[in-house]
């Protein structure tokens, strides 16, 4: 072949572009895959019973994401009722003549997709294609979450949106979030330098976004530090990036105080009301962004603290002594393959043991969940340090003196065989001290049910009784019956013999 003959393509199979072309590829193929879901629901609209070609549901699914993203907090996330009713509004102003119970019915409708609802891990995945470094082809699974579930206190489920659904909203893949985020945020500061308040607003909105996304990667490290502190590199990787973290928080801090304070001269000095309403609600934004970044703070602060107490807790933790019962592996798929006749004998012998009166852990779902989420409970070989007691007199708030109840107990002290009227007694005590008649009383009525029994075992010789004949208490103080209040003397040399015989 001379040079002046046309380059000849080569027959044989073409080579790939190279790990680095082809991750490219991937990522982009990611990136659609995260637009899947919305484009499935205009797709899928048509099948829904009624006219519902009207409502643009992929825009309705940007929304409900925006939603959730922006009502999340750190701790917690957005209310499903909430971001329904939220959404409600949106969706009738694109078919405003439609009644309120078919708007209510999409806002639900597209939240529940985004979840994800019908699926058994609420989960989406989409098949792409990456190439060996030998040329190979390889179909992958890439699995993903636009909006999930999580426990809240008190059994409440909050949403909260996936890493994915904030790339969906924002439009990118993958992207390093402090460069992501410093880059929005000059972006933000030149558009408010140039009067662009419109476009600022997006930028605003982006940067809030990244600020979340953050937040989002710190509380997924945090959680799996709580469930096995081995899972988490706290060697290098996590404290490299709380340091980032730190160091970018306190950058992100200082601009968006400057930015702040420019948004409010541009507010102050424009004369445009658009302006205006523009410059308040893109403070409104930054502000929001400066309570997220101290929020981070706070918690990038506790993380090292939640390390050390997750370490010593995991480490002196009992170890588990009982293994559950693999119910697909031990049981079902051994047993699948057997004749009927053999594989009724291991059925037989399961549920027989399995659904009895008394269940194994091992089978109960409920006693599963409780093993599994019970935290270990602490130990201490020495106990816990006992206070001092701090010991004070007891203050004495007797009502009656010892001297007034040696005078009732004088008083009371009668000949066996001369009992006395209450009414009598109460006149009585009244001439001595004005206060002596509530003590005699009080005696009087507690000696109308006597302790007999107890009288008896202690050896007393004698007993104060008190009854009732039906006579009225004519005193000035008290009412009720005019006791007949008396002495009954005790067996005591029967009380003597009883007491030989149980020695």
């Amino acid at each position: 072949m001379t040079d002046s003959d046309p380059p000849q393509l080569s027959a044989g199979p073409r080579p790939a572009l190279g790990p680095a072309a082809d991750e490219g590829l991937a990522r982009r193929l990611r990136a659609l895959a995260c637009t899947a879901p919305l484009h499935d629901l205009d797709a899928r609209k048509a099948n829904l019973a009624g006219e519902y070609t009207v409502y643009g549901m992929a825009e309705i699914a940007l929304a409900a994401i925006d939603l959730v993203t922006l009502h999340m907090d750190f701790d917690t996330g957005a209310d499903h009722d909430e971001v329904v009713a939220r959404l409600i509004p949106r969706v009738a102003a694109q078919a405003p003549e439609r009644p309120a119970a078919e708007h209510e019915r999409v806002a639900r409708w597209v939240l529940e997709n985004l979840i994800n609802v019908g699926s058994a891990d609420r989960g989406f995945r989409v098949v792409y294609g990456t190439f060996e470094p030998d040329g190979t082809y390889v179909r992958r699974d890439y699995d993903f979450k636009l909006i999930e579930e999580v426990p809240g206190p008190g059994g409440s489920v909050y949403l909260r949106t996936t890493d994915e659904a904030v790339n969906v909203l924002v439009g990118a893949l993958d992207t390093d979030v402090t460069s992501a985020q410093i880059a929005a945020e000059v972006k933000l500061e030149v558009l408010i330098s140039r009067g662009r308040l419109a476009d600022a607003q997006l930028a605003a909105e982006q940067a809030r976004y990244r600020t979340v996304q953050y937040a989002e990667s710190l509380r997924r490290a945090l959680e799996a530090t709580r469930r096995n502190v081995r899972a988490v590199d706290w060697l290098k990787a996590v404290p490299d990036m709380i340091a980032e973290a730190l160091d970018h928080v306190a950058e992100r801090y200082r601009h968006e105080n400057a930015v702040l304070t420019n948004i409010r001269r541009a507010r102050d000095e424009s004369e445009d009301p658009e302006h205006k309403r523009r410059a308040a609600e893109l403070v409104d934004i930054v502000k929001d962004c400066i309570r997220r970044h101290t929020q981070l703070q706070v918690r990038l602060l506790e993380a090292g603290p939640l390390f050390r107490a997750e370490q010593d807790r995991q480490a002196f933790a009992a170890p588990v002594t009982a293994s559950g019962t693999d119910l697909y592996g031990h049981l079902l798929a051994p047993t699948l393959p057997l004749p009927l006749e053999q594989a009724l004998r291991v059925t037989d012998a399961f549920f027989a043991r399995g659904t009895g009166l008394r269940t194994p852990v091992s089978v109960r779902l409920g006693d599963l969940v409780d093993l599994l989420l019970t935290p270990p409970a602490e130990r201490d070989h020495l106990g816990a340090e006992m206070p001092e007691p701090d010991l004070i007199a007891t203050p004495d708030d007797s009502r009656f003196s010892e001297e007034q109840m040696a005078a009732a107990q004088e008083l009371l002290d009668l000949p066996a065989d001369a009992p006395r009227r209450l009414s009598g007694l109460l006149a009585e005590a009244r001439r001595q001290d004005p206060d002596l008649p509530y003590l005699v009383a009080l005696l009087a009525v507690h000696a109308a049910s006597p302790p007999v029994g107890t009288a008896y075992r202690q050896g007393e010789e004698k007993l104060l009784f008190a009854v009732d004949d039906g006579t009225e208490l004519d005193d000035p103080e008290f009412g009720g019956a005019d006791l007949i209040v008396g002495t009954a003397l005790l067996d005591a040399a029967g009380m003597a013999a009883d007491r030989t015989e149980a020695v």
